[in-house]
Protein backbone atom coordinates (compact mmCIF):
# COMPACT_ATOMS: atom_id res chain seq x y z
CA UNK A 1 0.00 0.00 0.00
CA UNK A 2 2.91 2.08 0.51
CA UNK A 3 3.28 2.60 -3.67
CA UNK A 4 -0.21 4.88 -3.07
CA UNK A 5 1.96 7.94 -1.34
CA UNK A 6 4.41 7.85 -4.89
CA UNK A 7 1.04 9.28 -6.38
CA UNK A 8 -0.75 10.73 -3.38
CA UNK A 9 -3.05 13.26 -5.04
CA UNK A 10 -4.46 10.37 -7.66
CA UNK A 11 -5.02 8.11 -5.13
CA UNK A 12 -6.72 10.12 -2.36
CA UNK A 13 -8.82 12.02 -4.86
CA UNK A 14 -9.95 8.30 -6.63
CA UNK A 15 -10.31 6.35 -3.11
CA UNK A 16 -11.13 8.17 0.37
CA UNK A 17 -11.18 12.02 -0.53
CA UNK A 18 -13.22 11.21 -3.83
CA UNK A 19 -15.89 13.55 -2.62
CA UNK A 20 -13.43 16.27 -3.21
CA UNK A 21 -12.49 14.76 -7.04
CA UNK A 22 -14.18 17.71 -9.75
CA UNK A 23 -12.58 15.84 -12.71
CA UNK A 24 -13.10 13.17 -14.82
CA UNK A 25 -12.16 9.03 -14.85
CA UNK A 26 -9.12 10.82 -16.47
CA UNK A 27 -8.09 13.62 -14.06
CA UNK A 28 -8.55 14.36 -10.57
CA UNK A 29 -8.61 17.95 -9.41
CA UNK A 30 -10.00 19.87 -6.44
CA UNK A 31 -12.28 22.64 -6.46
CA UNK A 32 -9.98 25.99 -7.52
CA UNK A 33 -10.98 27.21 -4.03
CA UNK A 34 -9.78 24.29 -2.17
CA UNK A 35 -6.69 23.71 -3.81
CA UNK A 36 -4.68 23.57 -6.75
CA UNK A 37 -3.65 20.42 -6.53
CA UNK A 38 -4.41 17.76 -10.05
CA UNK A 39 -3.37 14.20 -10.17
CA UNK A 40 -3.15 11.66 -13.22
CA UNK A 41 -2.99 7.73 -13.11
CA UNK A 42 -0.12 8.45 -14.99
CA UNK A 43 1.90 11.82 -16.51
CA UNK A 44 2.29 10.33 -20.16
CA UNK A 45 1.44 12.73 -23.34
CA UNK A 46 -2.10 11.62 -23.83
CA UNK A 47 -2.74 12.16 -19.54
CA UNK A 48 -1.38 15.30 -20.44
CA UNK A 49 -3.92 15.63 -23.51
CA UNK A 50 -6.35 14.92 -21.30
CA UNK A 51 -5.99 17.22 -18.11
CA UNK A 52 -5.46 19.70 -20.90
CA UNK A 53 -8.12 19.99 -22.65
CA UNK A 54 -10.53 19.50 -19.30
CA UNK A 55 -8.60 22.41 -17.59
CA UNK A 56 -10.22 26.68 -18.25
CA UNK A 57 -7.47 28.45 -19.64
CA UNK A 58 -6.70 30.36 -16.54
CA UNK A 59 -6.32 27.42 -14.51
CA UNK A 60 -2.82 27.27 -12.70
CA UNK A 61 -2.05 23.60 -11.24
CA UNK A 62 0.15 22.05 -9.20
CA UNK A 63 1.06 18.06 -9.05
CA UNK A 64 3.39 15.89 -6.63
CA UNK A 65 4.34 12.74 -7.45
CA UNK A 66 7.14 10.73 -6.92
CA UNK A 67 8.81 10.02 -10.70
CA UNK A 68 9.55 13.30 -12.83
CA UNK A 69 8.10 13.85 -15.80
CA UNK A 70 8.62 16.00 -18.89
CA UNK A 71 5.79 18.04 -19.85
CA UNK A 72 4.18 18.43 -23.24
CA UNK A 73 4.63 21.59 -25.25
CA UNK A 74 1.04 22.87 -24.61
CA UNK A 75 2.42 23.20 -21.16
CA UNK A 76 3.97 26.28 -19.42
CA UNK A 77 5.98 24.99 -16.47
CA UNK A 78 6.25 28.35 -13.69
CA UNK A 79 7.77 26.24 -10.90
CA UNK A 80 9.36 22.82 -9.54
CA UNK A 81 11.56 21.75 -6.56
CA UNK A 82 12.82 18.39 -5.00
CA UNK A 83 10.34 17.21 -1.94
CA UNK A 84 11.18 14.99 0.78
CA UNK A 85 8.46 12.50 1.49
CA UNK A 86 8.69 11.79 4.72
CA UNK A 87 6.39 8.92 6.90
CA UNK A 88 5.77 8.61 10.66
CA UNK A 89 5.17 4.56 11.64
CA UNK A 90 5.80 5.44 15.19
CA UNK A 91 5.57 9.15 16.77
CA UNK A 92 8.50 10.29 18.99
CA UNK A 93 6.34 12.24 22.19
CA UNK A 94 7.48 15.97 21.89
CA UNK A 95 9.07 17.14 24.82
CA UNK A 96 9.22 20.58 24.88
CA UNK A 97 6.55 23.57 26.36
CA UNK A 98 3.11 22.61 25.96
CA UNK A 99 0.65 25.06 24.79
CA UNK A 100 -3.38 25.31 24.09
CA UNK A 101 -4.08 23.86 21.02
CA UNK A 102 -8.01 25.20 19.78
CA UNK A 103 -9.58 23.50 16.25
CA UNK A 104 -9.69 25.95 13.43
CA UNK A 105 -13.26 26.51 11.68
CA UNK A 106 -14.48 28.63 9.16
CA UNK A 107 -14.75 31.35 11.51
CA UNK A 108 -10.91 31.80 11.27
CA UNK A 109 -10.20 31.07 7.90
CA UNK A 110 -9.08 34.97 7.71
CA UNK A 111 -6.26 34.69 9.92
CA UNK A 112 -5.41 31.25 8.70
CA UNK A 113 -4.98 33.09 4.95
CA UNK A 114 -3.18 35.25 6.66
CA UNK A 115 -0.27 33.47 8.47
CA UNK A 116 0.07 31.13 5.72
CA UNK A 117 0.13 34.19 3.12
CA UNK A 118 3.09 35.50 5.61
CA UNK A 119 5.29 31.98 6.17
CA UNK A 120 4.30 30.65 2.90
CA UNK A 121 4.40 26.75 4.01
CA UNK A 122 2.50 26.05 0.87
CA UNK A 123 -0.96 25.94 -1.53
CA UNK A 124 -3.68 27.74 1.03
CA UNK A 125 -6.69 29.10 -0.36
CA UNK A 126 -10.36 29.76 0.94
CA UNK A 127 -11.46 26.30 1.61
CA UNK A 128 -8.43 24.50 1.98
CA UNK A 129 -10.04 23.98 5.44
CA UNK A 130 -12.57 21.72 4.07
CA UNK A 131 -9.14 18.82 3.84
CA UNK A 132 -10.46 18.85 8.19
CA UNK A 133 -9.03 18.65 11.20
CA UNK A 134 -7.21 22.15 11.43
CA UNK A 135 -5.16 23.19 14.66
CA UNK A 136 -3.82 26.06 15.61
CA UNK A 137 -2.36 28.05 18.45
CA UNK A 138 -3.30 31.76 19.60
CA UNK A 139 -2.11 34.65 21.77
CA UNK A 140 -3.66 37.49 22.44
CA UNK A 141 -6.38 36.56 19.68
CA UNK A 142 -3.90 36.28 17.26
CA UNK A 143 -3.54 33.16 15.16
CA UNK A 144 0.36 32.58 15.45
CA UNK A 145 0.81 28.89 14.71
CA UNK A 146 -1.12 26.32 12.84
CA UNK A 147 -1.38 22.64 11.09
CA UNK A 148 -3.64 20.21 9.93
CA UNK A 149 -4.88 17.25 7.67
CA UNK A 150 -4.49 17.96 3.16
CA UNK A 151 -4.21 14.50 1.42
CA UNK A 152 -6.13 11.40 2.95
CA UNK A 153 -5.34 7.77 1.68
CA UNK A 154 -6.37 4.21 3.52
CA UNK A 155 -3.66 4.24 5.60
CA UNK A 156 -1.98 7.69 5.76
CA UNK A 157 -3.19 11.18 6.30
CA UNK A 158 -0.56 13.92 5.68
CA UNK A 159 0.16 16.73 7.99
CA UNK A 160 0.40 20.16 5.98
CA UNK A 161 0.07 23.85 6.70
CA UNK A 162 2.38 24.10 9.27
CA UNK A 163 3.36 27.54 10.28
CA UNK A 164 4.40 29.80 12.79
CA UNK A 165 4.50 33.36 12.81
CA UNK A 166 7.94 34.75 12.52
CA UNK A 167 7.87 36.28 16.04
CA UNK A 168 7.04 33.06 17.58
CA UNK A 169 9.65 30.88 16.46
CA UNK A 170 11.85 28.64 18.24
CA UNK A 171 8.90 27.92 21.04
CA UNK A 172 8.27 24.43 19.66
CA UNK A 173 4.27 25.09 18.23
CA UNK A 174 5.48 23.64 15.22
CA UNK A 175 6.20 20.72 16.68
CA UNK A 176 3.79 20.48 19.31
CA UNK A 177 1.06 20.87 16.93
CA UNK A 178 2.29 18.16 14.59
CA UNK A 179 3.17 15.68 17.75
CA UNK A 180 -0.66 16.24 18.69
CA UNK A 181 -1.69 15.17 14.65
CA UNK A 182 0.66 12.55 14.30
CA UNK A 183 -0.76 11.41 17.57
CA UNK A 184 -4.41 11.89 16.63
CA UNK A 185 -3.90 9.62 12.62
CA UNK A 186 -2.08 7.01 14.67
CA UNK A 187 -5.29 6.63 16.96
CA UNK A 188 -7.11 6.15 14.09
CA UNK A 189 -4.98 2.98 12.99
CA UNK A 190 -3.01 5.46 10.20
CA UNK A 191 0.41 6.71 9.69
CA UNK A 192 1.48 10.33 9.21
CA UNK A 193 3.27 11.63 6.83
CA UNK A 194 4.34 15.33 5.43
CA UNK A 195 6.42 16.69 2.70
CA UNK A 196 9.60 19.09 3.16
CA UNK A 197 11.79 21.07 0.32
CA UNK A 198 15.05 18.96 0.60
CA UNK A 199 17.02 22.35 1.49
CA UNK A 200 14.92 23.11 4.50
CA UNK A 201 17.38 21.41 6.75
CA UNK A 202 15.63 22.71 9.91
CA UNK A 203 12.20 21.49 8.94
CA UNK A 204 13.97 18.22 8.43
CA UNK A 205 15.23 18.21 11.68
CA UNK A 206 12.27 19.13 13.37
CA UNK A 207 10.34 16.04 11.72
CA UNK A 208 12.66 13.20 12.20
CA UNK A 209 13.38 14.14 16.07
CA UNK A 210 9.24 13.38 15.75
CA UNK A 211 9.53 10.28 14.60
CA UNK A 212 9.37 10.38 10.62
CA UNK A 213 11.73 9.25 8.51
CA UNK A 214 12.24 10.18 4.70
CA UNK A 215 10.52 7.51 2.62
CA UNK A 216 10.45 8.76 -1.07
CA UNK A 217 12.18 11.85 -3.08
CA UNK A 218 8.97 13.80 -4.80
CA UNK A 219 8.64 15.85 -7.37
CA UNK A 220 6.37 19.31 -7.16
CA UNK A 221 5.50 21.50 -9.69
CA UNK A 222 3.25 24.79 -10.86
CA UNK A 223 2.16 24.46 -14.18
CA UNK A 224 -0.26 26.13 -16.58
CA UNK A 225 -1.68 24.92 -20.67
CA UNK A 226 -0.72 27.29 -23.43
CA UNK A 227 -4.37 28.47 -24.74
Amino acid sequence: MVQLLDNPIWNSLNTVDAKMNLGTKDVAIYSSETSPFVGLKEWDKQSQENLYNFLPAERTVSTLIASPFNLSDKWELIFSLGLFQMVCKEPIPFKGAMASIQPLSNLHIPSMIELTALTKPGPFTQRTIDFGNYVGIFKNEQLIAMAGERIHLSEFTEISAVCTHPSYVGNGYAAFLIDHLSQDIQSKGKSAFLHVRQDNQRAFNLYKGLGFEIRSDMYFAVMKPKK
